[in-house]
């Protein structure tokens, strides 16, 4: 898939269950704006189950950015919450919903998690 947002989102659709985000229930809808257009995806959590859909369906956070920051963010080459910071991107209703929907977003291209990171140091020790 050559849609960043598309691949991120049908990824996250697929997981079915993500323990990041057990403490989380409500919806996210993304509004991601190109072209005078808006794409629209709803991603549903039930105390870690997740769903993903393009169904209109009423949300209790709305995260509102261009379409191109935000497939920099899907890819690992900008941060969301920098992003909001920066204002280049909005939260709208529920604001803890978005900060926690951030655990799933990839890190910086060439990032490792941490207990990798410490298990390839203790080898090459």
């Amino acid at each position: 898939m050559s849609d960043p947002t598309a691949a991120f989102f049908d990824g996250l659709g697929r997981r079915g269950h993500e323990p990041l985000l057990e403490e989380a229930t409500g919806t996210i809808r993304f509004d991601l704006g190109h072209d005078h257009e808006v794409d629209r995806w709803f991603v549903v959590i039930r105390q870690g189950d997740v769903r993903v859909s393009r169904d209109e369906l009423e949300a209790d956070s709305i995260v509102r950015a261009d379409k191109g920051l935000f497939d920099r963010i899907v890819s690992g080459g900008e941060n969301l919450y920098a992003a909001w910071v920066r204002n280049e991107l909005r939260v709208e209703g529920e604001v803890r919903l978005a900060r926690l929907i951030q655990r799933v977003f990839p890190g910086p291209p060439g990032a490792h998690h941490p207990r990798m990171f410490a298990r390839e140091r203790r080898r090459q020790a």
